[in-house]
């Protein structure tokens, strides 16, 4: 990884989806869609558009019990070849991982980590 790694996924947390996507709808002039999380069905997620294998970071707004709206609400994904080499260097680093490498289904894997700020951070990789 390195500096010039584009953000390739974030999430918006929010406490209202409905109030939530109505907001990102009318202001951005689109149509979000239900994305079905691949991890828990108590997640409910509404994607904006995009495609992961073009420029541009596309993300979904996220209701999950445990994270609220505000304050680090957003997480921002960066793209790697594969989490596992990231990985290895957060502790060193002095963060702390939240969620080693795991399985999100056909979009590939994530690893999550806190960095030392506090800041909820995320990798994201097709291997």
């Amino acid at each position: 990884m390195n500096v010039n790694t584009p953000i390739v996924w974030f999430e918006i947390y929010v406490d209202d989806m409905n109030r939530a996507s109505k907001f990102y709808e009318t202001v951005l002039g689109t149509k979000l869609e239900r994305l079905m999380s691949p991890t828990s069905d108590e997640i409910e997620m509404k994607s904006f558009s995009g495609d992961m294998n073009t420029y541009g970071a596309s993300g979904a707004l996220v209701k999950m019990e445990g994270m609220k709206a505000g304050g680090n609400s957003t997480v921002v994904y960066f793209g790697s070849k594969d989490c596992n080499i990231e990985e290895q260097r957060i502790e060193k680093a002095g963060g702390k991982i939240l969620n080693p490498k795991m399985s999100i289904g056909k979009h590939g894997f994530i690893t999550m980590f806190m960095d030392t700020e506090g800041n909820m951070i995320g990798l994201h990789s097709m291997e």
